[in-house]
C-alpha cells in the first residue's frame, strides 16, 4: 500500500471588506493611495509588500517563497495569473491570492543629469 498525500483545505479567513472595494485612479488606489492589493498593480510596477492577509499556513509559505513584508517585488505579467519577480526569481500567483497581498508603490527618483 502506497502512502497517499492529504491536501487538507485551508481554513477560510474573512477578508476585510476594504480589499474588494479598491479602485484604481491614475495608476494608484483611489481609496488608500499608499496601500492596495497586489492584484491592482500595473505590469512593470515595483512595489513593497506591506501585509499578507492570508491564513497563517499560507502566509508562512508565501514568506518561504520570498513574498514577505518589506520585500520589493515587480509585476512582470498579468495573464491568467500574476507573474512577479521576487528575489531574482519569477513566481506566478493567482489573482485571488494577489488580492490578499497588500502592497505600497515605490517611487523612483528621476536620474540626475550631469552639469
Amino acid at each position: 500500500m502506497q502512502p497517499s498525500l492529504n491536501y487538507g483545505t485551508l481554513p477560510a479567513v474573512k477578508q476585510p471588506d476594504t480589499l474588494s472595494s479598491f479602485a484604481m485612479l491614475e495608476g494608484r488606489c483611489a481609496r488608500q493611495p499608499e496601500i492596495c492589493p497586489l492584484s491592482q498593480v500595473r505590469v512593470g510596477t515595483t512595489v513593497c509588500i506591506k501585509r499578507l492577509s492570508t491564513p497563517p499556513e499560507l502566509s508562512d509559505r508565501l514568506r518561504e517563497l520570498g513574498f514577505c513584508e518589506q520585500q520589493k517585488i515587480r509585476v512582470i505579467a498579468r495573464e491568467s495569473n500574476l507573474i512577479c519577480q521576487v528575489c531574482n526569481s519569477r513566481l506566478g500567483i493567482s489573482p485571488k491570492l494577489a488580492e490578499s497581498i497588500m502592497v505600497q508603490a515605490i517611487t523612483v527618483a528621476a536620474p540626475r543629469r550631469a552639469a
